[in-house]
């Protein structure tokens, strides 16, 4: 038995502790994973609960749904309203605080109307040494988080989907929408159009692993280094398609996770 047969024996025997799960589900490779892994255990017994809001790209949610249906997991979708949260929208830097609230608070109905007492998601043992605000309501609304307790870090999520043969093993991590405004401004749904439209845009030239932050009028386009040559050779069309969008200036550097979490840290706002 290799490393990843022993971690997905680890996370299965942790998942069968339950009877009955909901998995707030996003389709990124954490909740992916544990969608299929909890499906192989449980069977019907597992419910995914992804939200359809402004701060997930369409493409994102159409995937997402697509996995679940390919992996024969019970799916359901709501309609999260995190936009309409004041708290929220002005964007303060446990900003993921209130959008998870809103999450679990939807995600206990639907819980309720199931009958199931257990709300998942898909922290792995990674993000706690990550600032993750949403780790707060977790707490708050008694979340499990399987892949943490079943001791799995993100290469080991990446190794057992490979083992499994799940197209999404190499993913690259995809926060919301929200995530590319800095703190302090106001997310609107104007903005995440924006940002959705232009890093679609951008990864329509076989770019995979970006971000496009939102500085009023002027846009910064982190890309992974492996595709900056890629862009750099087509920076005249992304900078007429991002004027039209709104954008002034655009400017390209490489692609840092987190980046305006480092702000916080350097204001000593954190």
């Amino acid at each position: 038995m290799n490393m990843a047969e022993e971690k997905l024996n680890d996370l299965k025997n942790e998942i069968s502790g339950y009877d009955r799960l909901i998995i707030t589900y996003s389709g990124g490779l954490d909740s992916a994973l544990l969608l299929k892994v909890a499906h192989m255990v449980l069977g019907d017994r597992v419910l995914a609960v992804i939200s359809d809001s402004p701060s997930i790209p369409r493409s994102e949610l159409n995937a997402a749904i697509r996995f679940a249906r390919e992996t024969g997991a019970r799916l359901r979708i709501i309609n999260t309203a995190e936009i309409e949260n004041e708290n929220y929208v002005q964007n303060p830097n446990d900003r993921c605080y209130f959008c998870k609230t809103e999450l679990y608070e939807d995600t206990k109905k639907v819980a309720t109307e199931e009958g199931i007492r257990h709300i998942a998601n898909g922290t792995n043992l990674d993000d706690l040494g990550d600032y993750r605000p949403g780790l707060r309501a977790a707490d708050e609304h008694e979340v499990v988080s399987p892949l943490r307790d079943a001791r799995l870090t993100k290469d080991d999520i990446r190794a057992i989907a490979l083992h499994l043969g799940l197209e999404v093993w190499d993913k690259p991590a995809s926060p919301c929408l929200a995530s590319r405004i800095p703190y302090g401004n106001a997310v609107t749904r104007e903005k995440l159009a924006q940002v959705e439209e232009a890093e679609e845009f951008v990864k329509a030239m076989g770019v995979r692993e970006l971000r496009v932050r939102h500085f009023g009028d002027k846009a910064v386009l982190e890309v992974n280094p492996v595709y900056m040559d890629k862009v750099r050779s087509n920076f005249g069309d992304i900078c007429t398609k991002f004027n039209q969008l709104g954008f002034n200036i655009t400017e390209v550097t490489e692609f840092q996770s987190g980046s305006l979490n480092k702000l916080i840290n350097i204001n000593g706002k954190r």
